[in-house]
């Protein structure tokens, strides 16, 4: 491996891909029909460690049970959101229904590059469902991808589909598409997600930064919109745990040999 930092070469596969987010909670009970649900997860597997879901055996999302998680009320470094891919507007129209079935409120938003809904789960957590217009649609402001936040037509995304008399799951070629944290230092994060990491920066906005791999709109989304110099929460809190970006061994280990040159550890 690698012994010395070099940032002229990127480093991350265009084939780069997200698996799954796991968060901490007190009660994964409490938080797994939402996922069901709203998200339209299968639950995989269920332990006295916490309760995996996800689509087509694919884990998407892990509930780590921690009955002394305390959910955090102040600002703080951690999830915005997590964001679900569909594979299509028809699978975006499901959900559609399915979040008025269960009364939950919800945003939406059409961003250019996608349409995409945002609702909480029990505990707070941020969850962005979301389709992505094919990448050809897709505008561009010089090298970056310019994306904007417009209001959907959620009348019209939902008249893609019937309303069926139950809850439909969420269909094959469902994935986590992003992972958009909260941070407390901008510069900071863009030195260690792109300088080190080797993302690409795609889109700026005031307090915003999004990066990604392989000329996607964004594997991450980093904002200090709420979080601006704020500390980090208490260990073990509520909330996100970690979060799986997959890549083949060798380019895990040449991203490790990365990190390890730039003084941080692994």
């Amino acid at each position: 491996m690698a012994d010395t930092l070099d940032l002229t070469r990127p480093v991350l596969p265009d084939a780069l891909t997200l698996g799954a987010v796991a968060l901490r909670t007190s009660d994964p009970e409490r938080l797994a029909p939402f996922y069901e649900r709203a998200v339209g997860l299968a639950r995989l597997t269920g332990t006295a460690e916490g309760i995996t879901l996800g689509v087509d055996g694919r884990p998407l999302v892990i509930l780590l049970r921690d009955p002394t998680a305390q959910i955090v009320t102040r600002p703080a470094p951690g999830l915005f959101h997590l964001a679900v891919r569909v594979p299509d507007r028809k699978a975006l129209a499901a959900r559609v229904h399915a979040l008025h079935a269960l009364g939950l409120r919800y945003g939406a938003s059409d961003h250019l590059v996608s349409e995409a809904l945002y609702v909480d789960d029990p505990d707070g957590n941020g969850v962005e469902i979301y389709r992505d217009r094919p990448a050809s649609d897709w505008p561009r402001n010089g090298n970056e991808i310019a994306m904007a936040t417009l209001r959907l037509d959620v009348a019209a995304v939902a008249a893609e589909i019937p309303a069926p008399s139950g809850i439909l799951p969420a269909p094959a070629g469902t994935d986590m598409g992003h992972v958009h944290l909260k941070v407390s230092d901008l510069p900071g994060a863009q030195r260690f997600w792109v300088d080190v990491a080797g993302f690409s920066v795609m889109a700026r906005y005031p307090g915003a930064l999004f990066v990604a791999a392989g000329g996607y709109h964004h594997h991450l989304g980093l904002n200090v919109w709420q979080s601006a110099h704020a500390a980090q929460p208490p260990e073990g809190a509520a909330g996100l745990a970690y979060f799986e970006i997959r890549l083949a061994a060798p380019d895990i280990e040449a991203l490790a040999a990365r990190i390890t040159a730039a003084g941080y550890s692994v």
